[in-house]
Protein backbone atom coordinates (compact mmCIF):
# COMPACT_ATOMS: atom_id res chain seq x y z
CA UNK A 1 0.00 0.00 0.00
CA UNK A 2 3.65 2.61 0.32
CA UNK A 3 3.20 3.03 -3.95
CA UNK A 4 -0.89 2.80 -4.17
CA UNK A 5 -3.89 3.63 -2.99
CA UNK A 6 -5.36 0.96 -0.82
CA UNK A 7 -8.40 -1.10 -1.81
CA UNK A 8 -11.83 -1.52 0.34
CA UNK A 9 -15.55 -2.42 0.27
CA UNK A 10 -18.19 -0.96 1.71
CA UNK A 11 -20.75 -2.86 3.02
CA UNK A 12 -24.07 -1.35 3.89
CA UNK A 13 -22.89 1.58 2.09
CA UNK A 14 -26.32 3.73 2.31
CA UNK A 15 -25.71 6.92 0.50
CA UNK A 16 -22.10 6.92 0.49
CA UNK A 17 -21.08 9.16 3.10
CA UNK A 18 -18.04 6.97 4.41
CA UNK A 19 -17.24 5.84 1.09
CA UNK A 20 -17.20 9.89 0.07
CA UNK A 21 -14.43 9.99 3.41
CA UNK A 22 -12.38 7.29 2.18
CA UNK A 23 -12.14 8.26 -1.21
CA UNK A 24 -10.83 12.08 -0.04
CA UNK A 25 -8.29 10.00 2.46
CA UNK A 26 -6.88 8.15 -0.76
CA UNK A 27 -8.68 5.10 -0.39
CA UNK A 28 -10.05 3.41 -3.91
CA UNK A 29 -13.49 1.64 -3.82
CA UNK A 30 -13.70 -2.02 -5.29
CA UNK A 31 -17.51 -2.38 -4.93
CA UNK A 32 -20.15 -0.98 -2.88
CA UNK A 33 -23.48 -3.06 -0.54
CA UNK A 34 -26.26 -0.89 -0.08
CA UNK A 35 -29.85 -2.73 -0.12
CA UNK A 36 -31.68 0.78 -0.72
CA UNK A 37 -32.46 1.62 -4.69
CA UNK A 38 -32.32 5.04 -3.88
CA UNK A 39 -29.32 5.13 -1.54
CA UNK A 40 -27.42 3.54 -4.02
CA UNK A 41 -28.71 5.68 -6.80
CA UNK A 42 -26.87 8.78 -4.79
CA UNK A 43 -24.12 6.40 -3.98
CA UNK A 44 -23.75 5.57 -7.95
CA UNK A 45 -24.14 9.41 -8.90
CA UNK A 46 -21.83 10.95 -6.26
CA UNK A 47 -18.64 7.80 -6.58
CA UNK A 48 -19.32 5.11 -9.16
CA UNK A 49 -19.80 7.47 -11.84
CA UNK A 50 -17.07 9.62 -11.10
CA UNK A 51 -14.55 6.64 -11.32
CA UNK A 52 -13.75 6.07 -7.39
CA UNK A 53 -14.79 2.53 -7.73
CA UNK A 54 -12.86 -0.37 -9.82
CA UNK A 55 -16.30 -2.51 -10.06
CA UNK A 56 -16.00 -5.76 -11.16
CA UNK A 57 -17.41 -7.21 -14.33
CA UNK A 58 -19.02 -10.14 -11.83
CA UNK A 59 -21.30 -7.67 -9.74
CA UNK A 60 -24.07 -5.64 -11.52
CA UNK A 61 -23.85 -1.85 -10.59
CA UNK A 62 -27.10 -1.87 -8.57
CA UNK A 63 -28.90 -2.47 -5.37
CA UNK A 64 -27.83 -5.75 -3.88
CA UNK A 65 -28.44 -6.73 0.13
CA UNK A 66 -25.71 -8.69 1.19
CA UNK A 67 -27.97 -12.04 2.00
CA UNK A 68 -27.47 -11.66 -1.84
CA UNK A 69 -24.17 -11.01 -2.09
CA UNK A 70 -23.69 -13.76 0.05
CA UNK A 71 -25.84 -16.35 -1.72
CA UNK A 72 -24.97 -15.49 -5.13
CA UNK A 73 -21.29 -14.38 -5.19
CA UNK A 74 -19.58 -16.91 -2.65
CA UNK A 75 -16.89 -18.04 -5.02
CA UNK A 76 -16.21 -14.83 -6.33
CA UNK A 77 -15.54 -13.19 -2.69
CA UNK A 78 -13.08 -16.08 -1.96
CA UNK A 79 -11.50 -15.36 -5.22
CA UNK A 80 -11.05 -11.71 -3.67
CA UNK A 81 -8.97 -13.26 -0.49
CA UNK A 82 -5.39 -11.32 0.27
CA UNK A 83 -6.46 -8.77 -2.51
CA UNK A 84 -8.56 -6.19 -0.48
CA UNK A 85 -6.86 -4.04 1.70
CA UNK A 86 -9.89 -3.05 3.75
CA UNK A 87 -13.42 -4.15 4.58
CA UNK A 88 -15.51 -0.80 5.90
CA UNK A 89 -19.11 -0.32 6.88
CA UNK A 90 -22.39 0.21 9.21
CA UNK A 91 -24.46 -2.33 9.74
CA UNK A 92 -28.41 -1.14 10.36
CA UNK A 93 -28.46 -0.14 13.76
CA UNK A 94 -32.12 0.42 14.44
CA UNK A 95 -31.85 -2.44 16.76
CA UNK A 96 -29.44 -0.95 18.72
CA UNK A 97 -30.13 2.61 18.84
CA UNK A 98 -31.50 4.21 21.87
CA UNK A 99 -33.79 6.61 19.55
CA UNK A 100 -35.97 3.24 19.05
CA UNK A 101 -36.82 0.82 20.67
CA UNK A 102 -33.54 -1.63 21.18
CA UNK A 103 -35.09 -4.68 20.14
CA UNK A 104 -32.55 -7.78 20.65
CA UNK A 105 -34.67 -10.23 18.40
CA UNK A 106 -34.78 -7.08 15.45
CA UNK A 107 -33.23 -9.49 12.31
CA UNK A 108 -31.55 -6.39 11.37
CA UNK A 109 -29.10 -6.80 14.03
CA UNK A 110 -28.31 -10.12 12.03
CA UNK A 111 -26.68 -7.46 9.33
CA UNK A 112 -23.58 -7.49 11.71
CA UNK A 113 -23.12 -11.06 11.64
CA UNK A 114 -23.34 -11.33 7.57
CA UNK A 115 -20.45 -8.33 7.75
CA UNK A 116 -18.38 -11.20 9.48
CA UNK A 117 -18.95 -13.61 7.62
CA UNK A 118 -18.07 -11.52 4.18
CA UNK A 119 -14.86 -10.75 5.91
CA UNK A 120 -14.26 -14.64 6.41
CA UNK A 121 -14.10 -15.05 2.99
CA UNK A 122 -12.40 -11.98 1.68
CA UNK A 123 -9.64 -11.99 4.54
CA UNK A 124 -8.57 -8.17 4.91
CA UNK A 125 -6.29 -6.75 6.12
CA UNK A 126 -7.91 -4.22 8.24
CA UNK A 127 -11.94 -3.87 9.33
CA UNK A 128 -13.88 -0.69 10.07
CA UNK A 129 -17.15 -1.01 11.70
CA UNK A 130 -19.52 1.91 12.29
CA UNK A 131 -22.39 2.02 14.58
CA UNK A 132 -24.40 3.80 17.09
CA UNK A 133 -22.96 4.13 20.15
CA UNK A 134 -25.71 1.71 21.69
CA UNK A 135 -23.98 -0.83 20.14
CA UNK A 136 -21.52 -1.35 22.84
CA UNK A 137 -24.27 -1.16 25.63
CA UNK A 138 -26.53 -4.41 26.89
CA UNK A 139 -30.06 -4.75 25.98
CA UNK A 140 -32.15 -3.30 28.89
CA UNK A 141 -34.39 -6.85 28.72
CA UNK A 142 -31.24 -8.58 28.92
CA UNK A 143 -29.21 -6.93 31.94
CA UNK A 144 -28.97 -8.93 35.27
CA UNK A 145 -28.59 -12.20 33.35
CA UNK A 146 -25.23 -11.73 32.38
CA UNK A 147 -25.74 -10.01 28.93
CA UNK A 148 -22.76 -8.65 27.30
CA UNK A 149 -23.11 -6.37 24.55
CA UNK A 150 -22.67 -6.77 20.90
CA UNK A 151 -20.12 -5.49 20.27
CA UNK A 152 -17.97 -7.68 22.48
CA UNK A 153 -20.07 -10.92 20.31
CA UNK A 154 -18.72 -9.27 16.96
CA UNK A 155 -15.17 -8.65 18.72
CA UNK A 156 -15.13 -12.19 19.91
CA UNK A 157 -16.06 -13.15 16.36
CA UNK A 158 -13.59 -11.43 14.81
CA UNK A 159 -10.49 -12.18 16.93
CA UNK A 160 -11.19 -15.84 16.18
CA UNK A 161 -11.26 -15.35 12.28
CA UNK A 162 -7.74 -13.99 13.55
CA UNK A 163 -8.18 -10.35 13.79
CA UNK A 164 -7.11 -7.93 16.42
CA UNK A 165 -10.16 -5.21 17.61
CA UNK A 166 -10.22 -2.30 18.96
CA UNK A 167 -12.96 -0.41 19.65
CA UNK A 168 -13.87 3.22 20.78
CA UNK A 169 -17.13 5.57 21.02
CA UNK A 170 -16.19 9.13 19.74
CA UNK A 171 -17.73 12.30 18.78
CA UNK A 172 -18.02 13.28 15.42
CA UNK A 173 -17.98 17.29 16.62
CA UNK A 174 -14.08 16.72 17.55
CA UNK A 175 -13.52 15.80 13.62
CA UNK A 176 -14.86 18.75 12.20
CA UNK A 177 -17.97 17.78 11.60
CA UNK A 178 -20.86 20.15 13.86
CA UNK A 179 -22.56 17.44 15.02
CA UNK A 180 -21.88 15.70 18.44
CA UNK A 181 -23.15 12.48 16.89
CA UNK A 182 -21.19 10.01 19.09
CA UNK A 183 -20.11 6.59 17.26
CA UNK A 184 -19.51 3.55 17.97
CA UNK A 185 -16.13 2.91 15.98
CA UNK A 186 -14.60 -0.78 15.80
CA UNK A 187 -11.41 -0.80 13.80
CA UNK A 188 -9.29 -4.33 13.48
CA UNK A 189 -6.08 -5.20 11.83
CA UNK A 190 -5.20 -8.81 10.75
CA UNK A 191 -3.34 -10.89 13.06
CA UNK A 192 -0.16 -11.43 11.07
CA UNK A 193 -0.04 -7.64 9.73
CA UNK A 194 -0.72 -6.83 13.16
CA UNK A 195 2.47 -8.70 14.37
CA UNK A 196 4.68 -6.90 11.99
CA UNK A 197 3.70 -3.49 13.44
CA UNK A 198 1.59 -3.90 16.20
CA UNK A 199 -0.42 -0.73 16.95
CA UNK A 200 -3.21 1.28 18.55
CA UNK A 201 -5.21 2.60 15.50
CA UNK A 202 -7.06 5.09 18.57
CA UNK A 203 -3.77 6.24 19.79
CA UNK A 204 -2.92 7.04 16.14
CA UNK A 205 -6.34 8.61 15.17
CA UNK A 206 -6.11 10.85 17.93
CA UNK A 207 -2.22 12.04 17.86
CA UNK A 208 -3.44 12.95 14.56
CA UNK A 209 -6.45 14.92 15.00
CA UNK A 210 -4.35 17.81 15.10
CA UNK A 211 -2.69 17.55 11.83
CA UNK A 212 -6.02 16.21 9.93
CA UNK A 213 -8.09 18.93 11.26
CA UNK A 214 -5.55 21.69 10.17
CA UNK A 215 -5.38 20.34 7.19
CA UNK A 216 -9.08 20.88 6.38
CA UNK A 217 -8.34 24.74 7.84
CA UNK A 218 -10.76 23.86 11.00
CA UNK A 219 -10.28 24.46 14.55
CA UNK A 220 -9.01 21.74 16.73
CA UNK A 221 -9.81 23.30 19.86
CA UNK A 222 -12.95 24.83 19.12
CA UNK A 223 -16.01 22.65 17.26
CA UNK A 224 -17.95 23.43 14.51
CA UNK A 225 -20.97 25.49 15.21
CA UNK A 226 -24.34 25.27 13.86
CA UNK A 227 -24.55 28.36 12.63
CA UNK A 228 -21.04 28.30 10.78
CA UNK A 229 -22.35 25.02 9.17
CA UNK A 230 -25.70 26.40 7.78
CA UNK A 231 -25.85 30.08 7.93
CA UNK A 232 -26.19 30.53 4.63
CA UNK A 233 -28.86 29.08 3.64
CA UNK A 234 -31.11 31.34 6.40
CA UNK A 235 -34.49 31.76 4.48
CA UNK A 236 -35.23 35.81 6.21
CA UNK A 237 -34.69 38.57 3.47
CA UNK A 238 -33.55 35.89 0.96
CA UNK A 239 -35.88 35.74 -2.47
CA UNK A 240 -37.76 32.58 -2.41
CA UNK A 241 -38.06 30.58 -6.10
CA UNK A 242 -39.79 26.97 -6.86
CA UNK A 243 -38.03 24.11 -6.16
CA UNK A 244 -35.45 22.93 -8.68
CA UNK A 245 -35.24 19.23 -7.77
CA UNK A 246 -38.82 18.64 -6.48
CA UNK A 247 -41.39 16.65 -9.37
CA UNK A 248 -44.74 17.92 -6.47
CA UNK A 249 -45.75 21.70 -7.72
CA UNK A 250 -45.81 24.08 -5.11
CA UNK A 251 -42.84 23.97 -3.00
CA UNK A 252 -40.00 26.84 -2.74
CA UNK A 253 -36.45 26.93 -1.83
CA UNK A 254 -34.40 30.23 -1.54
CA UNK A 255 -32.56 32.02 -4.51
CA UNK A 256 -29.23 31.00 -3.60
CA UNK A 257 -26.19 33.27 -3.27
CA UNK A 258 -22.66 32.32 -2.17
CA UNK A 259 -21.15 34.75 0.44
CA UNK A 260 -18.75 37.21 -0.33
CA UNK A 261 -16.55 36.02 2.95
CA UNK A 262 -16.66 32.46 3.54
CA UNK A 263 -15.75 30.92 7.17
CA UNK A 264 -13.43 28.12 6.96
CA UNK A 265 -16.34 25.13 7.04
CA UNK A 266 -17.84 27.03 4.66
CA UNK A 267 -15.24 27.27 2.38
CA UNK A 268 -14.52 23.45 2.66
CA UNK A 269 -18.55 22.48 2.12
CA UNK A 270 -18.21 24.67 -0.99
CA UNK A 271 -15.16 23.26 -2.69
CA UNK A 272 -15.92 22.13 -6.13
CA UNK A 273 -18.47 24.19 -6.36
CA UNK A 274 -18.33 27.48 -8.25
CA UNK A 275 -20.08 30.65 -6.86
CA UNK A 276 -22.55 30.80 -9.04
CA UNK A 277 -23.62 26.91 -8.25
CA UNK A 278 -26.70 26.22 -6.27
CA UNK A 279 -26.54 23.45 -4.14
CA UNK A 280 -29.51 20.64 -4.51
CA UNK A 281 -31.87 19.68 -1.36
CA UNK A 282 -33.01 22.95 -0.68
CA UNK A 283 -36.44 22.31 -0.97
CA UNK A 284 -38.53 23.78 1.80
CA UNK A 285 -40.84 21.73 4.09
CA UNK A 286 -44.40 23.12 4.45
CA UNK A 287 -45.94 23.41 7.77
CA UNK A 288 -49.32 24.63 8.88
CA UNK A 289 -49.93 27.62 10.64
CA UNK A 290 -50.57 25.61 13.17
CA UNK A 291 -47.21 24.46 13.49
CA UNK A 292 -45.52 27.32 12.49
CA UNK A 293 -47.12 29.00 15.32
CA UNK A 294 -46.21 26.11 17.92
CA UNK A 295 -42.42 26.36 15.95
CA UNK A 296 -42.02 29.89 16.76
CA UNK A 297 -43.37 29.63 21.00
CA UNK A 298 -40.84 26.71 21.42
CA UNK A 299 -38.27 28.98 19.57
CA UNK A 300 -38.83 31.95 21.81
CA UNK A 301 -39.59 30.09 25.23
CA UNK A 302 -37.66 27.06 25.56
CA UNK A 303 -34.04 26.37 25.55
CA UNK A 304 -31.49 26.21 22.81
CA UNK A 305 -29.81 23.05 21.61
CA UNK A 306 -31.94 20.57 24.65
CA UNK A 307 -34.16 18.20 23.61
CA UNK A 308 -37.94 19.28 24.67
CA UNK A 309 -39.22 17.51 27.84
CA UNK A 310 -42.26 14.97 27.86
CA UNK A 311 -44.36 17.93 29.56
CA UNK A 312 -43.16 20.51 27.35
CA UNK A 313 -44.02 18.56 24.55
CA UNK A 314 -47.32 17.93 25.69
CA UNK A 315 -47.88 21.40 26.94
CA UNK A 316 -47.19 22.48 23.18
CA UNK A 317 -49.65 19.92 21.50
CA UNK A 318 -47.29 17.73 19.77
CA UNK A 319 -46.61 14.08 20.00
CA UNK A 320 -43.09 13.79 18.89
CA UNK A 321 -40.84 11.43 20.87
CA UNK A 322 -37.67 13.72 20.49
CA UNK A 323 -37.84 17.44 19.24
CA UNK A 324 -34.77 20.03 19.95
CA UNK A 325 -34.85 23.49 18.92
CA UNK A 326 -30.72 23.68 17.73
CA UNK A 327 -28.24 26.23 19.22
CA UNK A 328 -26.75 27.89 16.83
CA UNK A 329 -23.28 28.52 18.62
CA UNK A 330 -22.82 24.62 19.34
CA UNK A 331 -22.94 21.72 17.22
CA UNK A 332 -26.39 20.26 16.21
CA UNK A 333 -27.78 17.10 18.13
CA UNK A 334 -27.71 14.22 16.24
CA UNK A 335 -29.38 14.53 13.00
CA UNK A 336 -31.34 11.22 12.22
CA UNK A 337 -33.47 10.23 9.99
CA UNK A 338 -36.93 11.83 10.96
CA UNK A 339 -36.24 15.66 9.65
CA UNK A 340 -39.11 16.98 12.58
CA UNK A 341 -36.88 15.49 15.04
CA UNK A 342 -35.15 18.87 15.36
CA UNK A 343 -35.92 22.61 14.85
CA UNK A 344 -34.17 25.36 12.91
CA UNK A 345 -32.22 27.94 15.41
CA UNK A 346 -33.74 30.99 14.75
CA UNK A 347 -36.36 30.48 11.89
CA UNK A 348 -39.69 28.46 12.67
CA UNK A 349 -38.76 25.63 10.55
CA UNK A 350 -37.63 21.93 10.37
CA UNK A 351 -34.47 22.05 8.59
CA UNK A 352 -33.96 21.19 4.32
CA UNK A 353 -31.78 18.31 3.37
CA UNK A 354 -29.16 20.37 2.60
CA UNK A 355 -28.94 21.59 5.57
CA UNK A 356 -28.97 18.33 7.08
CA UNK A 357 -26.18 17.41 4.81
CA UNK A 358 -24.06 20.33 6.03
CA UNK A 359 -24.38 19.14 9.31
CA UNK A 360 -23.31 15.58 8.71
CA UNK A 361 -20.07 17.14 6.51
CA UNK A 362 -21.65 16.41 3.09
CA UNK A 363 -20.14 19.02 0.38
CA UNK A 364 -22.09 20.83 -1.75
CA UNK A 365 -22.03 19.19 -4.57
CA UNK A 366 -22.84 15.96 -3.32
CA UNK A 367 -26.22 15.26 -4.75
CA UNK A 368 -29.09 13.41 -3.18
CA UNK A 369 -31.37 10.94 -5.62
CA UNK A 370 -34.76 9.78 -4.93
CA UNK A 371 -37.86 11.32 -3.06
CA UNK A 372 -37.57 13.68 -0.08
CA UNK A 373 -39.68 11.90 2.41
CA UNK A 374 -42.24 8.30 2.26
CA UNK A 375 -45.06 7.95 4.13
CA UNK A 376 -47.50 5.19 5.25
CA UNK A 377 -46.78 1.41 4.24
CA UNK A 378 -43.61 2.42 1.75
CA UNK A 379 -41.66 4.05 4.57
CA UNK A 380 -40.36 0.67 5.80
CA UNK A 381 -39.20 -0.10 2.31
CA UNK A 382 -37.64 3.38 0.92
CA UNK A 383 -35.50 5.39 1.73
CA UNK A 384 -35.38 9.16 0.90
CA UNK A 385 -33.46 11.83 0.68
CA UNK A 386 -33.55 12.62 4.66
CA UNK A 387 -33.70 9.19 5.68
CA UNK A 388 -30.66 8.90 3.52
CA UNK A 389 -28.33 11.59 5.28
CA UNK A 390 -29.95 10.87 8.32
CA UNK A 391 -28.34 7.13 8.45
CA UNK A 392 -25.16 8.21 6.79
CA UNK A 393 -21.60 8.16 8.11
CA UNK A 394 -20.35 11.68 8.09
CA UNK A 395 -17.99 12.12 5.68
CA UNK A 396 -14.98 14.23 7.54
CA UNK A 397 -15.31 11.37 10.23
CA UNK A 398 -15.08 8.59 7.72
CA UNK A 399 -11.65 10.57 6.37
CA UNK A 400 -10.22 11.16 9.61
CA UNK A 401 -10.73 7.53 9.62
CA UNK A 402 -9.44 6.48 6.20
CA UNK A 403 -6.32 8.77 6.57
CA UNK A 404 -5.24 7.22 10.25
CA UNK A 405 -5.71 3.80 8.78
CA UNK A 406 -3.68 5.30 5.34
CA UNK A 407 -0.72 5.93 7.96
CA UNK A 408 -0.20 3.16 9.59
CA UNK A 409 -0.71 0.73 6.73
CA UNK A 410 2.00 2.32 5.13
Amino acid sequence: MADEAGTYIDLFAGCGGLSLGLVNAGWKGVFAIEKSKDAFATLKHNLVDRGHYAWPSWLPQQEHGIEELLSKHKSELKALSGSVDLIAGGPPCQGFSPAGRRNPDDPRNKMAEHYVEVVKLVKPKYLLLENVKGFNSPFEKEKGKGAIPYSQIVKQRLESLGYRVFFEVIKSSQWGVPQLRPRFILIAIREDIFQEAPIDPFEELHRSRPDFLQRKGLSSTKPITVREAISDLEHKGKTLVDATDSPIKGFKQVSYKQPKHLNNYLALMRDGVSEVDSPCGLRIPRHSEVVVERFKRILKECPKGTSLSKERREAYGTKKHALTPLDGESPSATVTTLPDDILHYSEPRILTVREMARLQSFPDYYAFKGPYTTGGALRKQSCPKYTQVGNAVPPLLGEALGTMLQAIAR
